[in-house]
């Protein structure tokens, strides 16, 4: 079956880094494009960014030039490194694949959290 395992969150400085990792399994990686979303307390999710199966990647505004997704289909893992983090990066972040209209997946998410 699909699965989808987040690492990498934790407790971070504002200014600071972190690199999240999607660990993929179950289906044909490298044919499907990636995505990672974000939830915030009392907020919606949203979308953070999104990389092709050729790795053409988008991002949301707010994250432009701070973070970076990336993919290693040797590995059937997707990374966003997070760069100059700022208190409203602080969420659950999730990784989400669609194979087909009827059949998306989400992983558990990994908290990220920015606070001096």
């Amino acid at each position: 079956q699909v699965q989808l395992v987040e690492s990498g969150g934790g407790l971070v400085q504002p200014g600071g880094s972190l690199r999240l990792s999607c660990a993929a399994s179950g289906f044909a990686f490298s044919r499907y494009a990636m995505s990672w979303y974000r939830q915030a307390p009392g907020k919606e999710r949203e979308l953070v960014a999104h990389i092709g199966s050729a790795a053409r990647t988008d991002y949301a505004d707010s994250v432009k030039g701070r973070f970076t997704i990336s993919r290693d289909n040797a590995k059937n893992t997707v990374y966003l490194q997070m760069n100059s983090l700022k208190p409203e990066d602080t969420a659950l972040y999730y990784c989400y694949v669609k194979i087909t209209v009827l059949r998306d997946y989400w992983g558990r998410g990994t908290q990220v959290t920015v606070s001096s």
